[in-house]
């Protein structure tokens, strides 16, 4: 179901890394390197966002585990449709498969 859009707010942790991560937005470059778009950008937790310097940003397949899912309701299901679509359409424009993606 959350192949790659997990809701805002949703905690999780990275391969290799010690520090959980909550999401804060979706499709972002990393600062100062336009060429790849990550799937989800996100602030340590719990200490929440402090700067943009210490967001990070990565993949749905870097998760390792989802702690939590972050709040939803009908306006996120719709945001949440229309991300997928957005996603699809870039992935379509690059080349790359969806199956590529979610496995």
């Amino acid at each position: 179901m959350f192949e790659r859009t997990l809701p805002i707010g949703s905690v999780v942790s990275l391969y290799g890394a010690e520090k959980r991560l909550m999401v804060l937005g979706y499709v972002k470059y990393l600062k100062g390197d336009e060429t790849k778009v990550y799937d989800y950008c996100g602030c340590t937790y719990p200490e929440g966002f402090l700067d943009a310097d210490t967001t990070a940003v990565f993949d749905h397949d870097d998760i390792e585990h989802i702690y939590a899912l972050g709040f939803q309701n009908e306006v996120q299901q719709e945001f949440r449709e229309r991300l997928i679509q957005i996603l699809e359409e870039r992935d379509a424009e690059n080349g790359t498969e969806k199956e590529d993606i979610i496995n």
